[in-house]
């Protein structure tokens, strides 16, 4: 009786977890948005008003170690230096945000 319990809630789980939706990919279109209305004043064009050796180019993310949506999200989230934390924006736009700014790295900010 234990064993066919055991078979039951461990199919049970299997279930659960092969029925869960995926989890939704950045929007960039969101994230677009949201860098014109918080980003543009010191990153329009991807450039940097305060600091112009650090862009948003994808060389210079690279460099210093910045081109992926992890570390663009700790550092919108956080802030660094001259840069303030934008933590009101919520974790979801922030990782728009940053999936809008690989994507034009990607892209040359054209």
């Amino acid at each position: 009786m234990k064993k066919l319990l055991s078979i039951v809630v461990l199919a049970i789980a299997f279930f659960v977890v092969a029925v869960q939706p995926p989890a939704l990919a950045a929007d960039s279109v969101h994230g677009k948005q949201i860098f014109q209305g918080n980003c543009n004043a010191c990153h329009l064009g991807g450039k940097n008003t305060v600091n112009p050796k650090k862009t948003l180019k994808k060389e210079d993310l690279e460099k210093y170690d910045m081109f992926s949506a992890d570390a663009i999200i700790t550092q919108v989230t956080n802030g660094k230096n001259a840069m303030p934390n934008f933590k009101r924006l919520g974790a979801e736009s922030i990782a728009d945000v940053a999936a809008y700014v690989l994507e034009q790295a990607e892209g040359g900010w054209k």
